[in-house]
């Protein structure tokens, strides 16, 4: 082989090599727009969104509905306000939120808006001095993060705007069964975990409180991957006997049969 044809093979070989590193970065910038402006996966750590969100669940959130606000980025940026804003949440929609109190990303259900009451009075919720009615499903068993476990009562609860999700109760007597009127401030919401007894939410305003709206990082759409026991999805071997292939591939919002067999 002749010097000029090798000097060609060395600079095809670097073409290939520069091509490639830029299909890798441009392939990562797509990934982090997408992750930044439009959809985000999370994960589900611990049970109090059970049974709507089990530990192990794998869930897609929408960042771009509500618009971006300072903790939709991979950096929190200094915004005051949301930006790109399309609509509101709104009572029922399940939120992924940066609590401030403990520096960490939760996921709730949005049960007050600005300006609304939200009282706990014998383990039933009261928005605006109105009880919400709920429907008894069945008894269950609930086994959190620690692997302790108790019986639960399963209940359809129907918010005010006519939205109908399940919750579950220890019982009508737990420590946040019976809390003072709350009065949600203008641009914050009231959040509550749908495991109503093992659920540390805006009932408790140390460690979570009200909202504000400029936390809030995007609203849950869909399960796309769940697991037992919250292992890790990259081991394969465990998936035959762990997967919950029931709970795949659909909306959070597709309400679960809970009806006894």
């Amino acid at each position: 082989m002749s010097q000029m044809e090798t000097t060609k093979v060395v600079k095809k070989k670097r073409s290939e090599a520069v091509e490639t590193v830029v299909v890798i970065i441009e392939a990562l910038l797509i990934a982090m727009v997408f992750r930044t402006f439009l959809y985000q996966p999370f994960s589900i750590p611990t049970g109090s969104m059970q049974s709507t969100l089990m530990i192990g669940d794998y869930f897609i959130a929408n960042k771009f509905i509500w618009g971006l606000g300072k903790y939709s980025f991979p950096i929190p940026l200094p915004l005051g306000d949301r930006i790109l804003t399309f609509s509101q949440p709104q009572q029922g929609d399940v939120a992924v939120f940066f609590n401030g109190p403990t520096g960490q990303d939760y996921v709730k259900r949005v049960i007050g808006l600005p300006g609304d009451h939200i009282q706990m009075k014998a383990g039933r919720l009261y928005i605006n001095g109105e009880m919400l009615p709920r429907e008894e499903i069945t008894t269950g068993v609930d086994t959190d993060s620690t692997s302790s476990t108790v019986g639960v009562t399963l209940y359809r609860e129907t918010l005010p705007n006519g939205v109908i999700h399940t919750i579950q109760e220890i019982s009508d007597d737990q420590p946040l069964d019976d809390t003072a009127e709350y009065v949600v401030p203008p641009g914050h919401y009231f959040m509550m975990g749908d495991n109503r007894d093992r659920s540390a939410d805006s009932r408790v305003l140390r460690q979570v409180g009200y909202v504000p709206a400029t936390n809030l990082i995007g609203k849950g759409e869909a399960r796309f991957f769940s697991i037992k026991d919250n292992l890790p999805p990259w081991q394969i071997w465990q998936w035959p006997a762990n997967v919950r292939w029931d709970r795949m591939f659909q909306s959070v919002y597709t309400p679960i049969d809970h009806t006894p067999t």
